[in-house]
């Protein structure tokens, strides 16, 4: 048997260096592909001594120009947190139009399976709860979230296309509120805010009353329903999360608790169409895809939360070193 590829677009984010690091334990190749506007090269540092590794820095639309014949292509090139995407309006709704395009059309080229990153915002601020994929939502188009909402609905609608057009082998997963460790300290999502925070000893941000409720899933669960996706026969969409929900307010109070902060809850405006509850019906993923969330998250937080603990600790080690070469 041959070398197997497989394309990470967003290869140095959150979610895709995870997804490189299970791809080449299962034997493949793999190219990650990424423009740094949103994700780090510490990401995949580690895997830089990796031969069956390549790491293309460039804009997802030019991957035609690749060399590589691909068995698995997916597509998690976008900003994914309000602070980004807000930030980069133009380049959020490229990554779901011309992008997308570029990668289904490199799907389309090698006959390899296509796996598309959509998105919980999908439905909105959900007058359906728990949100099932059936449901069509409940978003403007207009509104500052909009950006996002839009490119992963165009990025949904193109995918279906070309599997109709033209058979390419598609399959769309819209992913809830996924944490661990790699995302960005400065992210904005309320775990990486509210553990920076409560580690400083400082005011936890809590947008509106904390009544709002997540449901949050682990990294390495999310990454096996990417693989679980990649490695059936569905089209989708799927959803992809965890189905315990939970309110920000008990989520502020747990992470001051675990990490022993004197942190106190500063309570602020809550963003422009926010939703109000989140949480995904999981029955289709179970039943297609034999897949459910494995991480309680009590484990999940507590990993978590050592992971930014070592970060913050080891930017103030290169501080002090800094300032002593002063």
């Amino acid at each position: 048997m041959g070398k197997k590829w497989a394309l990470v677009a967003g290869g140095g984010g959150f979610i895709g260096s995870h997804l490189c690091d299970r791809l080449l334990d299962l034997g493949y190749s793999v190219v990650a592909v990424d423009n740094f506007i949103t994700g780090s090269w510490d990401n995949v540092a580690h895997l830089a001594g990796d031969q069956r590794f390549q790491l293309e820095e460039m804009n997802a639309v030019n991957v035609g120009d690749l060399a590589q014949r691909f068995d698995l292509v997916f597509h998690l090139a976008s900003p994914a947190s309000p602070i980004y995407y807000i930030k980069y309006p133009i380049e959020t709704l490229h990554s779901g139009s011309s992008v997308t395009e570029a990668l289904l059309e490199l799907a389309r080229r090698d006959g390899a399976r296509f796996i598309v990153a959509s998105t919980s915002e999908i439905y909105g601020d959900p007058l359906e709860h728990p949100q099932k994929e059936s449901y069509w939502g409940n978003v403007s188009s207009i509104g500052p979230r909009s950006v996002y909402d839009e490119a992963k609905r165009y990025a949904e609608a193109l995918t279906m296309a070309f599997h109709r057009s033209f058979g390419v082998n598609t399959g769309i997963v819209r992913i809830f509120n996924t944490y661990g460790p790699r995302m960005g300290c400065e992210d904005g999502r309320v775990i990486p805010a509210f553990i920076g925070a409560a580690l400083a000893d400082t005011p936890v941000p809590l947008h509106g009353d904390g009544l709002q409720t997540r449901s949050f899933c682990y990294v390495d669960d999310l990454v096996e329903g990417l693989l679980s996706m990649a490695f059936s026969e569905e089209h989708g969409p799927i959803n992809l999360g965890n189905d315990s929900e939970r309110t920000l307010l008990s989520l502020v109070e747990d992470i001051i608790m675990l990490t022993d902060s004197a942190s106190s809850i500063e309570y602020l405006p809550r963003p422009v169409d926010d939703p109000q509850r989140r949480r995904p019906d999981l029955s289709l993923a179970r039943r297609l895809l034999d897949w459910g969330p494995q991480v309680s998250f009590e484990d999940g937080l507590e990993t978590t939360i050592r992971w930014y603990a070592e970060q913050r600790a080891s930017r103030s080690s290169e501080e002090v070193e800094t300032a002593m070469r002063a």
